[in-house]
């Protein structure tokens, strides 16, 4: 495999990232504000994924409490809810690797310019607030994948019964999705919890991100 090739995307990315940032640099933008604003678009995918999440159990619940008759509307209704939670579920993993991609070049720029501070005291204040920030981020993050890596079951479960639905309309398929209800319910509310967690965790870490005032 030639070797040549990836080190020269490589540079092309970082090249890509820089003109990125310095193009919203000249217009006042600087890399905190990025952070911040993905941040806060990460948060409000969580909470629209959330409230998904809910209304497709609900549609679940309706479907389980179905007699017989109209399966196929039941599959296709289902289907319809799966697709819309597939989404968001996309929409949220999206957001969150946009704050990982800016968080690390806002660490390495704010740790590299504490190098070029002069005064001891002040040199040392900022590294306190960059870790207080580094710190902060961290419980951000992982309260950001936990959630997200429990949206992968539920999202399974509700597509396993969607397909036994869809090759099995009868009674059988109904009572299969009745019996596997109330696991995905304990899966959902986990899920939720998780979520609520995570957008805690990014409403301290956006205060915490004010407070300390960050790098350009």
């Amino acid at each position: 495999m030639n070797k040549v090739l990836p080190i020269a995307l490589l540079l092309l990315l970082g090249a890509c990232e820089s003109a990125y940032y310095g193009a919203w640099e000249k217009v006042g933008v600087y890399k905190r504000d990025i952070l911040r604003d993905r941040v806060e678009e990460a948060m409000a995918s969580q909470e629209d994924a959330k409230e998904e999440f809910r209304t497709t159990l609900e549609r679940f619940e309706a479907v389980a409490g179905k007699q017989d008759g109209a399966l196929k509307s039941a599959y296709e209704d289902l289907q319809s809810a799966y697709d819309d939670a597939d989404a968001r579920a996309s929409d949220v993993s999206s957001r969150i690797a946009a704050v990982e991609d800016v968080s690390g070049d806002l660490f390495d720029e704010w740790s590299r310019e504490i190098g070029e501070i002069s005064n001891p005291k002040l040199r040392a204040s900022s590294n306190r607030q960059l870790q207080s920030s580094k710190k902060a981020y961290a419980g951000l993050l992982k309260a950001m994948r936990q959630a997200e890596a429990r949206m992968q079951p539920v999202l399974t479960a509700f597509k396993d019964q969607v397909l036994f639905l869809k090759h099995n309309l009868n009674a059988q398929a109904i009572a299969s999705l009745r019996g596997e209800l109330s696991g995905i319910e304990n899966d959902v509310a986990r899920l939720i919890a998780d979520m609520e967690e995570a957008i805690g965790r990014s409403q301290a870490f956006l205060k915490e991100l004010e407070n300390s005032g960050g790098a350009a």
